[in-house]
């Protein structure tokens, strides 16, 4: 085989000792531990200065993620999103009117977008980027552009929007009467624990023939009209409302003995409320029981309410229907009536069946009424509690006699002087404005308007400690007010007695109950 000729021989490679890689090795590290060395301490003298913390940093940290402030921000995009988000929600009711569903679909599925984001920068503590804020913002934009090209103009929107404000006021109006409605239906309904104890006070009446002799005798007893005594008197068909009311007060009484109840309810419920108040002793006092149909001089020719009762009916017979659905307002009204079902009493103290009592009530009888016949608490620290509110002002009969803005007071706890009430003949006057009232123009229902009108210029305001209510629809009445109390009324729907009771005041009604008593062990689960 020839070989190359020497000048195109491959030059022969050469190599380097190995003393010299271990020196280039040597500088490599060293040099590479000198620049990390040279980084830190760089980053070292630029790094800032590490602060404290202290509570007011902390808080101030706290505050600079509030998203309260982020969405009033003027340049914040969390407040874009939320103006876009309202001017949307328009064009979403815009577009609905108008039949365009596409649109409305894509303006809230752009809206709930909005409010993802809005939901998450708040749960993490952080502005809106621009770049989470800008596709969410100009899709918006677009399809407010769409909208705004398909006419719905600014004339047209307030047009529409209006017509919605007016269609929602009117279903609240609704809604608010139908509530009443149905607020007044469950206040006045038995509940079935109630209607056990009825039923059981009825079959007591019945079969111990030892009450109905007590009863019998009972109606003739010189207590009944004795004016040295303290007679107050409770309209009810409730056995247990009733009950409370008698209790409460003679329990705080010094001299329980010296109290007479004078109680009317009707045929249905006589029975058990007369059982209940005969084979219970109530610490000494007299407890009358009486039948609201058994008071012959209230009928027809003497009461315009038991007319219009009758014409409601649609009978032409004298009797009144006791079972018809109006028939409990009778009892309620029958404080129109206390001199004709007292007529041997100077004064007499009323008591509604949803209050419980306090304080001694004896200290009544003694105030001076300064020749006034009603002694009530005043309601008008608020404004509404005026007789503008109560009745109808629109009407001259109303107008040309009363003060709108006199001061409303409280039916529940009111004492009577009958002797000025007789000489002012006020249940002539009474029967008057019910007259004037047959088409309910003057006032819708209730016996607080015509109250107000029978005994105009005749009440005297009582200390307001005498009288508190609302414990049937104020949550927040003061603490020390309460305990104060002479007493307590439960005015409004939620009565004590029933499960929608506000628990806060339900134990003040409950503590005058025994519950130990058999008919109430086997009806009422405490």
């Amino acid at each position: 085989m020839r070989r190359r000729a020497a000048e195109f021989r491959r030059p022969q490679r050469r190599r380097f000792s190995g003393w010299i890689w271990w020196m280039l090795g040597a500088f490599f590290v060293v040099g590479l531990f000198m620049f990390v060395i040279h980084h830190h301490h760089h980053e070292d003298t630029f790094r800032p200065p590490l602060m404290e913390t202290s509570p007011e940093i902390e808080e101030a940290t706290e505050s600079s993620l509030n998203y309260t402030q982020e969405l009033l921000s003027s340049t914040s995009f969390a407040r874009q999103l939320t103006d876009q988000m309202a001017l949307a929600k328009t064009y979403v009711v815009m577009a609905k009117e108008h039949n365009n569903l596409r649109l409305a679909w894509e303006l809230s599925s752009q809206i709930r977008n909005s409010q993802r984001l809005l939901s998450q920068a708040a749960v993490r503590g952080q502005a809106v980027s621009l770049e989470e804020a800008h596709p969410i913002i100009r899709k918006l934009s677009q399809l407010i552009y769409k909208a705004q090209d398909s006419h719905y103009d600014i004339s047209t929107t307030i047009t529409t929007l209006k017509k919605h404000v007016q269609a929602l006021e009117e279903r609240f109006n609704a809604a608010t009467v139908q509530s009443a409605a149905y607020g007044e239906l469950a206040a006045e309904a038995v509940p079935k624990n109630l209607h056990c104890l009825h039923v059981k006070l009825t079959m007591e009446w019945f079969r111990n023939p030892s009450l109905r002799k007590l009863a019998e005798e009972q109606r003739n007893s010189p207590r009944l009209v004795d004016n040295n005594l303290y007679h107050f008197c409770v309209f009810s068909d409730n056995v247990l409302a009733t009950s409370v009311v008698v209790n409460s007060t003679v329990s705080t009484a010094d001299h329980p003995q010296q109290f007479v109840f004078h109680v009317v309810t009707n045929r249905v419920n006589y029975q058990a409320m007369a059982a209940w108040f005969l084979m219970n002793d109530f610490k000494g006092c007299t407890v009358e029981v009486r039948v609201i149909e058994e008071l012959n001089w209230l009928n027809a020719s003497y009461s315009p309410l038991l007319k219009q009762l009758l014409s409601e009916e649609g009978t032409s017979k004298g009797e009144v229907n006791f079972r018809h659905p109006n028939a409990p307002s009778l009892l309620n009204n029958l404080r129109f009536y206390v001199p004709e079902l007292l007529p041997l009493l100077e004064k007499v103290v009323f008591l509604d069946d949803d209050v419980v009592v306090q304080k001694d009530l004896t200290l009544l009888f003694s105030l001076d009424l300064h020749g006034n016949v009603n002694g009530a608490v005043e309601t008008c620290l608020e404004a509404f509690h005026r007789f503008y509110k109560y009745l109808n002002f629109s009407n001259p009969l109303i107008s040309s006699k009363f003060d709108p803005q006199a001061c409303a007071w409280a039916f529940g706890m009111n004492i009577f002087d009958l002797i000025s009430w007789k000489k002012a003949n006020l249940t002539a006057r009474y029967h008057y404005w019910l007259e004037q009232n047959t088409d309910r123009m003057l006032w819708k229902t209730g016996t607080l308007p015509p109250g107000l009108l029978t005994f105009y210029g005749l009440v005297e305001p009582l200390d307001r400690r005498w009288h508190v209510l609302g414990l049937g629809y104020d949550m927040d009445i003061d603490d020390r007010l309460i305990e104060s109390a002479a007493v307590l009324h439960f005015s409004g729907h939620l009565k004590p007695w029933m499960r929608l009771a506000i628990g806060r005041y339900k134990s003040l009604w409950e503590r005058y109950i025994n519950y130990s008593h058999p008919h109430l062990r086997d009806c009422i689960v405490h």
